[in-house]
């Protein structure tokens, strides 16, 4: 399977010829969606769910698929039967022979005063066999299954660096990818980045700060 960063929270994965998006937000490129088969949302944060882009390009391709949450759902409204499915905690599904789980509920807390948003995580690929990628969307949750590859949100006002090694020593990927970290300026990437690898480094984890753009190969 391909991956390739798309900007900020979004990636897209391609495999014989199945492509899937995850997550095309306002600071995405929106080529992210060309020729895709399906697109997967974590939540309605229009960094994750750019609705004028996604909707263009469901009505543009009319076998485009998407899954999301219920509240990203019914924002979608109108674009025709079957064509939005609403996911939720444990729901598994098959995406072209891709084989795709759901894992988490809410948005990790911002503060008391601000609303907690639904946010479900993607864990993409074949869990028997390895090879799995998990997107967490905007939160700390840990998959039932094992991850091989996990995208790491790197920067956000719902966290400290401190939180994102301890997520990552958790969960023991083989390889850690940066995410979400459109809020950072190259110095503060650079600094995180440099955190990041040094607080993983003994948990059998190699963490990989991944420019907007890159294409990588898992295996």
């Amino acid at each position: 399977m391909r991956l390739i960063r798309c900007g900020h929270a979004c990636i897209r994965l391609e495999r014989d010829g199945v492509v899937i998006v995850i997550d095309p937000g306002v600071f995405s490129d929106p080529r992210a969606l060309e020729g895709a088969d399906a697109v997967l949302v974590t939540h309605e944060h229009e960094d994750h769910f750019a609705e004028p882009v996604l909707r263009a390009a469901a009505e543009a391709e009319p076998a485009l698929r998407i899954r999301a949450d219920r509240s990203v759902a019914d924002r979608l409204d109108g674009l025709g039967a079957g064509r939005v499915t609403v996911v939720g905690d444990g729901d598994a599904f098959d995406i072209g022979g891709i084989g795709v789980e759901v894992h988490g509920e809410l948005h990790a807390p911002t503060h008391p005063d601000f609303p907690q948003v639904t946010n479900v995580g993607f864990l993409v690929g074949n869990t028997e066999t390895g090879g799995t990628v998990f997107h967490p969307g905007d939160a700390f949750t840990v998959p039932t299954r094992p991850v091989d590859t996990l995208l790491v949100p790197v920067h956000g006002p719902w966290s400290k660096t401190g939180e994102v090694v301890d997520y990552v020593r958790e969960i023991k990927p083989r390889r850690a990818l940066s995410i979400h970290d459109a809020g950072l300026s190259e110095v503060g990437n650079s600094l995180v980045d440099g955190l990041l690898k040094a607080g993983v480094r003994d948990f059998a984890t190699g963490y990989e700060s991944v420019a907007v753009g890159t294409g990588i190969e898992l295996t």
